[in-house]
């Protein structure tokens, strides 16, 4: 059964991003002066007195969008009503009744569902006795909040698990792995999400940075929940015109780090940038399993062939040689579920456990292969024994003479044998190396 939907609805600028922040206790929303911040429907789930709840942030209705997106904003609004079994109708207490309040009041009783009123921005006791002009609007007196300075949070949370009291309480169904897409701007992560979940639950747009936070989307797969994570577009930080630009790209970095499997996404039509080489670098320096997903590939009239892009990609992105491509065109659904399972084989890749055993006897293969590092005046470099220390990464110790001996070079050959020998060429490997002095 799926989760309740309590949905937080209201003009720009009243802090709905705000409360959703406060009642989760976590930085999810982006929260910036500028209105409209919020475009795509941001949610994450929540468990108060042993009631889970999906709790989703909207756009303001009735923005002005800088971009022309006001279209979607609202389509995203109304999608995130229809699905509410409570809405949060939040506003602003210091500005009194609004005409886009009375607005958003006269769609709301159209539709059949709980409107909790929320007035939000009361910092002062004084404050409080403003309240009583929102119940002109319909739905009773507001519950008095500061989302920014946590006034009545439990009081809120209290009132929203009394509203739900008639859903059952159960708990949601694990999440079996979590996927961030990045990549830049306009590669066609947003397009990529909606075929995924086979509806428009971000915003799809040719504007670029048309998507600013990162949105959790949870789907359901062969009756096991997955979580997909679509990113802001990311560009040179030099290039960023304002502070939401910064926000949605540490919330990228956030996502890599959050993610079981990541799909690094480029367009096809496009060489590969400085900013696709600094998200390879990202990925690579979190150990993560990676998907190379070239997107766009109907429209790549100027590359030969498949084999072709991938020994560019093989040359211009380090440290990914391991990483699977898959050749893709989003906006028609093409190779999306292939990825999908690509990306279920890699993160069972990424938790495999090797016996100590089988583990060493790798190790002695590659050794008799080819001799490691170099000599730095102190001897040649030697392995004494290896064990597995981890998983997702998995992490491979090595007690050696001495760690400066093995260079890069020898251990990028010994992560890649180790790999093919084990089964987990397409995963990365952590290396550790720890002194050990040789027993006589």
């Amino acid at each position: 059964m799926a989760l309740p939907v309590v949905a937080i609805i209201g003009r720009p600028n009243v802090g709905k991003s705000s409360l959703l922040n406060s009642l989760s206790g976590q930085m999810i929303s982006i929260v910036d002066p500028t209105a409209g911040v919020t475009r795509d429907r941001i949610s994450t789930v929540l468990e108060y007195n042993e009631r889970y709840f999906e709790l989703v942030d909207t756009g303001g209705y009735g923005i002005v969008d800088s971009d022309a997106l006001e279209t979607h904003v609202e389509n995203q609004i109304f999608q995130a009503i229809s699905k509410a079994n409570l809405v949060l109708f939040v506003v602003d207490i210091r500005e009194g009744i609004t005409p886009l309040d009375t607005k958003i009041a006269q769609l709301l009783r159209k539709s059949d569902l709980t409107v909790m009123p929320v007035a939000n921005k009361a910092d002062s006791p004084k404050q409080l006795s403003l309240a009583g002009e929102f119940v002109r609007l319909g739905f009773g007196e507001p519950i008095c909040i500061s989302a920014k300075n946590m006034v009545n949070r439990a009081e809120l949370l209290e009132r929203i698990d009394d509203a739900l009291d008639h859903l059952p309480r159960e708990k949601p169904a694990p999440t079996v792995m979590k996927i961030a897409i990045v990549g830049k701007r306009n590669a066609g992560k947003s397009t990529f999400i909606n075929a995924v979940v086979g509806e428009e639950r971000v915003i799809v747009s040719e504007v670029p940075g048309t998507t600013r936070d990162a949105v959790d989307v949870l789907f359901e797969k062969d009756g096991k929940q997955y979580l997909i994570i679509d990113t802001a577009g990311v560009r040179k930080v030099g290039k960023m015109a304002h502070d939401v630009e910064y926000y949605g790209y540490t919330r990228a970095l956030r996502s890599i780090r959050r993610a079981d499997v990541v799909l690094f996404m480029m367009d096809a039509t496009t060489p590969v940038s400085q900013v696709d080489k600094k998200l390879g670098h990202l990925v690579r320096d979190e150990f993560k399993p990676c998907i190379l997903i070239v997107n766009k590939w109907d429209l790549a009239k100027d590359v030969a062939a498949s084999d072709d892009y991938a020994d560019y990609l093989d040359k211009v992105l380090i440290g990914l040689r391991h990483a699977p491509i898959a050749f893709t065109t989003a906006k028609d659904a093409k190779n999306i579920q292939s990825v999908l399972d690509i990306a279920t084989e890699l993160f069972k890749q990424s938790g495999t456990k090797v016996s100590t055993g089988r583990l060493n006897k790798a190790v002695q293969k590659i050794t008799e292969e080819r001799a490691g590092g170099r000599s730095k005046g102190g001897g040649f470099p030697k392995i004494y024994y290896a064990t597995q220390v981890s998983t997702r990464p998995v992490s491979v110790l090595l007690f050696v003479n001495k760690p400066a001996l093995f260079d890069e070079t020898y251990q990028r050959f010994f992560i890649s044998r180790l790999g093919e020998l084990l089964g987990l060429e397409e995963v990365p490997i952590r290396l550790l190396l720890r002194q050990r002095t040789e027993k006589t």
